[in-house]
């Protein structure tokens, strides 16, 4: 599976590009039909609810996934996101299947 990572105006160090990457590589546990994701982390200038949000997008054949995450650390809201596209994941598997 190829992760492609962009940050909107700021630059990413390489701790946080590993960890990203680790967990992306988690879905192929879920669904193996994962071609390409994308993640997106941005920053927003409030402070109400956190700042950091994660939006990533998974390529499976045929369909397209997005979970768009904030909280006050990339690392949650990219845990948080990674869950969201898990559960998607597997309901579409369930839905190929038929089941």
């Amino acid at each position: 599976m190829n992760i492609k990572i962009s940050a909107v105006h700021f630059k990413t160090d390489r701790k946080l590009e590993d960890f990203i990457r680790e967990r992306m590589q988690k879905m192929q546990l879920f669904f193996e039909g994962v071609i390409d994701s994308e993640v997106i982390l941005k920053l927003e200038n409030t402070d109400s609810q956190g700042n950091k949000i994660v939006e990533i997008r998974l390529f499976v054949p045929g369909f397209d996934l997005f979970a768009k995450k904030q909280s006050w650390s990339f690392e949650e809201s990219t845990d948080l996101a990674v869950e969201a596209l898990r559960k998607q994941l597997v309901k579409h598997k369930e839905k190929i299947r038929g089941l």
